[in-house]
Formats: C-alpha cells, structure tokens, sequence
C-alpha cells in the first residue's frame, strides 16, 4: 500500500517542474506577439493586457489541469468522448498546427528574422534562412527526449531569464516614452479586452499544453505521485508559479511595446519592434543579444514540439517509428519555415480561429468532467454547436483569396447575424447552449438510469 501514496515534494521539485512548464510553453509567439500587442493597444494596455493572460496564460495552465485531471495520455485522449475518429481527427489538426505546418516552423523564422536577419545583407537573407534553419532543426532532431526536464528546466531557463531580465531593466530605466498617453489603434479604443483575448491565440499555448501536458504529468509521476489527485495538485501549485512568471513577462512585454510608441511607429510585427527597441538602447552589442536570446528560447519549445508530435503520433501510427515521425516533423518544420515568418503568421491565424474555440471547451469540458461523469452526451452538444460557428471564423479570416470569393463572402454573411461575431466571438453563445442542452440530456439520462435500477431492484 505505501508504494500506492503520493510522496511529498520539495520545494525544489516543485521548481523543477514549474521550469519545466515554462520552459515547454514559453517560446516564439511568446516574446512578439505581447509586444506588437502594447503598440497596438497603446494607452489601452491594461485592457487588451487582461484579455491576452485569459487565452495566453490561464488558458494553457488549464490545458495541463486537463490532461492530469482526466489521467490523458495526450491529445487523442482529451478528444475521446466524442469517439476514436473525432479523437484522431482533433490530434492531428492540434499537432498540425502547433507543429510542422505553424509553431514549430515559428520558432526558426523568429529567431532567424528578429534575432539573426539584421546582420544578413538582404540578397543573402533567402539563402540564410535556408542554412539557419536546417541547423536549428538538425540540433532538435539530435536533442533527446529525455534531457527535456534536466536541461530545459535547469540550464536554459535560469539563462534566458537573466537575459530578458538585463532587456527590461534596460527599457524600463530608460523609456521611450509614456504608455499612458501613447497612441491606440482604431481597434482598441473600444473592444481591447476581445482584441487582447483573441491576440492570445497567436501564442498556440492552449494547444501546446494539451500536447506538452502529457511530458509535465509524466516527469511529475517520475516524482514518486502516484495518486490521480495528488498529480493534478502539483501540476496546479507548479503551474501557477509558471504561468504566474509568464505572465508577468506578458505584463512588461505588452508595457514596453507601449512606451515605444514614443519613439517609433507601430511595427508590421512584435519580432520588428523587439529589434527596434533592443537596437535604439544596445546596438550591435543589442542586436548579438537579442540574436542569442531568441534562438535560445525558441530551440527549447522546437525540442518540446517535435518530440510531442514524434511521441503522439507514434503511440497511434504505431507502424512508424518515433525517430521516423521526429525526422518527418524537422523535415517538414524546416520546408515550412523557409516560407518566411509573414506567411507563417497569415496562414496560421484561419486555423487558430477554428481550433481554438475546440480546444476551448474541451479543455473547460475535461476540466469540469467530474461533475457529470464526463458523459459524452455534453461534450457532443457542446462541440456540435461550437464547430459550424468556429468553422466561419476561419474561413473570414483566411487572406483574402478565399474570404474575398464568392464562397467566403456567403459565409461571412451569414456568420455575421450570430451574437458576438463582429467581435470574432460568434462561437461562444452556441456554445453555452450547447452546454444546457448536452446538461439537460445527461440529467434525464441519469434520472431514467436511476428509476430504471429502482425498478429492477
């Protein structure tokens, strides 16, 4: 019986692990995406700041909370209420995106584009990307699986933080100019709270964490937790310290896109105005730093990502090896990305617009799953009302090839008559009701259950 309980942690295991979950989680999207946010939202900062944490940091912690509560063993599981072919379909669009199509490919064009680009001759920069990118997936090819916890935890972490923390003293002893007063654009002057939440989106962290929360509730078992609830608790104590420090990066990211705006306008993207500002305050010194820091942060979410895919679609195509699907994802990440960040970005945000609401109510789905015995009843409803919704997000927001055609101009017409959908929200009310009548079947079901044992009895 002893070998069934729970040991308890140090502190220090405790720390291992919440650096471990940022280390999964904070990457790319996670240093451009707040600051292009401060400089679009000006002196409407705090506004679109709350919006952004609820998709960019409270989202994802629950993604892992969800994975712990309904013992997942990763995406598929989360998906599995709604049957083997919704679970496998929602896997690979997940893996997908936050993978060789989208984020892992990211990871290399920020870091190459932001960090390495300034010091290219423009001529140069196609072939460059081509080389820098082949060496950045070849070295997460080479890094193994299992040096995630000890060296992303331990080395990398402690190392980016007093880099980014050496850019914000820097900034903020030095501002460029009055966040107060700073400058909105049109779409924040009065919707920053949506236009931050929907920001949050870019960061892919809510998908990240379904596939990353398997990694986490593995190396906390590795711990000695045994029990089911004892690893949802570590997970939350490490997980609010984890999400706590990315959120406060957020804060002074989105803060110091703001204080630009007294000295430059607003950039095409966060990675321009990041190069802007660390090269107005250190230069090329600046510029080597930044080079460093980006490649550094985005490399470790690059390892986590591709040995997710590799571990995932392993364990359900099992035919193909994991080093085979590991190679496939770097090959195909390393395809993608030289298709340029701007592409990326534009490409990426129709797929995030339908995943997202999904991946929303899954994860609030799997967390609450406990209180109606994560009867597939409400998970359908629930899905069934969000999906069609969802699917009219992403088509208006593909570029305009397709949401500028016949095709795309119909749905947006009639998206356009579902509440909240000016706001890019039209998923949430169907949702909710999906919610009451998915509620309302399974408290029938349970009731004729219940008189239906009586009877026998």
């Amino acid at each position: 019986m002893n070998d069934e309980k729970s040991r308890k942690l140090t502190w220090k295991q405790y720390l291992v692990v919440a650096s471990l979950l940022f280390g999964l989680f904070f990457g790319a999207g996670n240093l451009i995406f707040p600051l292009h946010l401060g400089q679009l939202a000006g002196a409407n900062w705090g506004s679109a700041a709350v919006g952004f944490l609820i998709t960019g940091v409270l989202l994802p912690l629950l993604s892992v909370l969800a994975v712990a509560i309904t013992r997942a063993g990763g995406v598929y599981d989360i998906g599995k209420p709604l049957g083997a072919g919704f679970a496998v379909v929602f896997m690979v669009l997940i893996h997908a995106t936050i993978g060789p199509l989208f984020g892992t490919p990211r990871t290399a064009t920020v870091s190459f584009t932001v960090g390495v680009a300034p010091f290219i001759p423009k001529d140069m920069q196609t072939v460059s990307l081509l080389v820098f990118s082949a060496v950045f997936f070849l070295f997460a090819f080479a890094y193994h699986e299992n040096n995630i916890l000890s060296n992303v935890g331990k080395v990398l972490n402690p190392l980016f933080l007093a880099l980014l923390f050496l850019v914000f003293v820097v900034a903020f002893l030095n501002p460029l100019g009055n966040s107060q007063t700073a400058a909105v654009t049109a779409a924040y002057k009065h919707s920053a709270l949506v236009n931050g939440f929907l920001e949050g989106y870019n960061t892919m962290d809510a998908l990240a964490g379904l596939a990353f929360g398997v990694t986490v509730v593995t190396a906390v078992r590795s711990m000695g937790q045994k029990d089911p609830k004892s690893v949802s608790k570590v997970v939350a104590k490490s997980g609010v310290v984890a999400m706590g420090t990315v959120a406060l990066i957020y804060l002074l990211l989105i803060l110091m896109g703001a204080m630009s705006l007294g000295h430059f306008k607003v950039s095409d993207n966060g990675g321009v105005a990041f190069n802007q500002i660390v090269n107005q305050y250190g230069g090329l010194f600046g510029q080597a730093l930044l080079a460093f820091l980006l490649t550094v942060t985005c490399l470790t979410t690059a390892v986590g990502l591709v040995a997710a895919f590799a571990q995932d679609f392993h364990k359900h195509f099992p035919k193909v090896s994991y080093h085979a699907w590991l190679a496939l994802s770097c090959l195909a990440s390393f395809l993608a990305a030289n298709f340029g960040l701007d592409q990326i970005i534009a490409w990426s945000i129709p797929m995030l617009m339908f995943l997202y609401p999904l991946s929303m109510v899954l994860i609030l789905l799997s967390v609450f799953s406990p209180l109606f015995k994560r009867d597939g009843v409400v998970y359908f409803f629930v899905i069934l009302f969000t999906v069609v919704p969802a699917l009219g997000d992403m088509v208006v927001a593909f570029p305009a090839v397709v949401s500028q055609s016949q095709f795309g101009l119909m749905v947006a017409a009639v998206r356009s008559s579902l509440p909240l959908a000016s706001m890019g929200l039209s998923w949430l009310v169907p949702a909710l009701v999906g919610l009451v009548v998915g509620l309302t079947f399974h408290v029938f079901r349970r009731k004729n259950l219940v008189a239906a044992q009586e009877e026998f009895e």
